[in-house]
């Protein structure tokens, strides 16, 4: 078995150039009618190293249109011969409905990784809560899993919310290592009882007093969210009112709200707006979208996919800090200033391809979206 190192908080990508990052799907398992995992792996034997609670970007063809999503790695690097992704059929969900409607053993997908600062090897602490929601449980299971792996003395109270027991993911599985690992317990929280199963446990959504029940010196653990806006709105709520120091608090989503016209999302580079700032000092410039067949008004200092929201416009996005790669497109003409964390290469940014979330115009642009 190989040695892996106790510290994965340095993970380099493990894509390679050449390759294009390809990965071959090599079995599928189904967790819930609307869950599925898919166990991926290298074709040419590679080890796999990345930082429990990572996730990766991505990649399928559909329709003759390259789309990208982000998927947390819900397999822990204690593990390193393959990755698995754990994914939820969304309604509507252009790459998830794909994946479980197309994705095989013997398929593959193009992934680019690791990415991604959540996870506990960058914060260590003597105990931790993790707090999910849906399909929020994904980072939660593969730092579970890892510490599990590694034996760790880390005390762990995971605390999993679902609809109901039939929604419940990788309930077995937890069950196994909650009856084998003294320093890790499991608890479920259901809202209403299965079709076939009545729920017994904590009922409802989760609560300050059900917290309280559950893990009652959780001010002295350091806190990991997952799952749902909603979920991750209501559990900063209840920590805030128990005065729990939120600078131990740490959450994860790759859920974004569709902005209305005349918002957009914040970005990592993006102050606030100044309001003695003139057109003077941000210029402003024509974008045109050619896919979308619009053309709107850009200044300097805001970027693409903001202004895009702003006129109403909705485009392919996910992180909206330059890590994902989800609004990766090409720039037909004019030139940006991009600063990204990361979701795009340097060979990309040679093909004119730019992220729309970090890319702002120094020229009128036409751009392929």
């Amino acid at each position: 078995m190989t040695d892996i190192p106790m510290d994965w908080t340095d993970a380099l990508p493990w894509n390679d150039e050449d390759d294009g990052g390809l990965l071959v799907c090599k079995q599928v398992h189904v967790l819930t009618p609307d869950v599925k995992t898919f166990v991926l792996q290298s074709p040419q034997p590679r080890l796999f190293r990345h930082a429990p609670g990572q996730f990766l970007t991505l990649g399928v063809d559909i329709d003759g249109r390259s789309v990208e999503r982000c998927y947390t790695v819900s397999s822990p690097p204690t593990r390193p011969h393959s990755l698995t992704i754990t994914v939820k059929r969304v309604p509507g969900g252009l790459v998830s409905n794909w994946l479980h409607d197309h994705l095989r053993p013997g398929g593959t997908v193009r992934a680019r990784g690791p990415l991604g600062d959540f996870s506990f090897t960058r914060h260590p602490a003597p105990k931790y809560l993790f707090l999910s929601g849906g399909s929020g449980a994904t980072p939660m299971m593969a730092m579970t899993r890892t510490l599990y792996d590694l034996a760790h003395p880390a005390d762990v109270v995971f605390v999993h919310s679902a609809r109901t027991p039939d929604d419940i993911l990788f309930r077995r599985e937890l069950d196994l290592i909650a009856a084998t690992a003294p320093t890790i317990r499991v608890v479920h929280v259901c809202e209403k009882d299965g079709p076939t199963e009545p729920w017994g446990g904590h009922r409802g959504r989760l609560t300050l007093d059900m917290l309280r029940q559950i893990a009652p010196d959780f001010h002295r653990r350091e806190i990991f969210t997952c799952g749902p806006a909603g979920y991750m709105a209501a559990v900063r709520d209840l920590l805030a009112t128990a005065g729990f120091p939120m600078t131990r608090h740490h959450e994860e989503s790759f859920t974004f709200e569709t902005p209305q016209p005349g918002e957009h999302p914040p970005q990592a580079d993006e102050p606030p707006a100044d309001p003695t700032d003139t057109a003077e000092q941000h210029p402003a410039y024509t974008v045109e979208f050619t896919r979308s067949r619009r053309t709107l008004t850009c200044d300097a200092d805001t970027s693409l996919l903001a202004a895009a929201s702003r006129a109403g416009l909705s485009l392919p996005a996910s992180c909206a800090q330059g890590m994902c790669g989800t609004c990766k497109t090409t720039l037909l003409s004019g030139s940006v200033d991009m600063r990204h964390n990361g979701g795009i290469r340097p060979r990309e940014i040679a093909q004119n391809k730019i992220l729309l979330c970090c890319a702002k115009p120094r020229e009128d642009l036409v751009v392929d979206a």
